[in-house]
């Protein structure tokens, strides 16, 4: 049987429209006398990254735990500290050609929703790169307290999208995430870059 063609739209936030460049974090740890990689590697440990995503801890304390657990290499929590709000001060960069697409989408009568595993600095993210009036809805896991992959998590996009489960199209650059989508009954596709818009845009045929 086929599927229902999807009229709204459900976008991931880092890796698809926000990507991060790794020089930034490969410069603060050269800067500081940190191995290659270390800051990303203690910063999204499960045990420290879930409770941030789910709106548990904020941001801040977050930010804090990572500087916590960085003490011991750098002899200072002042240090720590001081590394680890120079990494944060990077926001991220916007794809220019996402962008684009999500306000043709738009325009075309689509709704189109912000959908991201994220922390209480989202809105601020969003003002800082100038997204904030780019979206139908924002469903950010934070605020939702539950994430992606979990069907919770979709169910709440689907309700704030005001449309069924079937009707919406979700991009996200992770396996897992397009997997959950599917499994709650959303159409999904894997963002492997800009090459892909034309896809969508034959999905969505606006």
């Amino acid at each position: 049987m086929a599927r229902e063609r999807a009229t709204a739209l459900l976008m991931d936030f880092d890796g698809v429209l926000r990507q991060w460049d790794p020089a930034v974090a490969a410069g603060v740890e050269r800067e500081y006398g940190l191995s290659e990689g270390v800051l990303g590697e203690i910063a999204m440990q499960w045990g420290r990254l879930q409770p941030v995503l789910t709106g548990q801890v904020s941001h801040a304390e977050w930010v804090t735990s990572v500087a916590d657990a960085l003490t011991p290499s750098l002899g200072s929590p002042e240090r720590a500290r001081a590394a680890v709000e120079e990494w944060q001060r990077y926001r991220g960069e916007v794809d220019v050609e996402v962008l684009a697409f999500i306000r043709q989408v738009r325009a075309a009568g689509v709704r189109v929703g912000l959908g991201t595993n994220a922390t209480d600095l989202l809105d601020a993210d969003l003002a800082s790169l100038g997204l904030t009036d780019e979206f139908d809805v924002v469903v950010n896991s934070a605020v939702v307290g539950v994430h992606k992959p979990a069907p919770e998590y979709f169910q709440a996009a689907c309700e704030a999208l005001e449309t069924s489960p079937s009707r919406v199209l979700f991009v996200d650059d992770e396996d897992r995430a397009v997997s959950g989508a599917r499994a709650a009954g959303l159409s999904a596709h894997r963002w492997g870059g800009p090459s892909d818009l034309r896809y969508l845009r034959a999905a969505l045929a606006y």
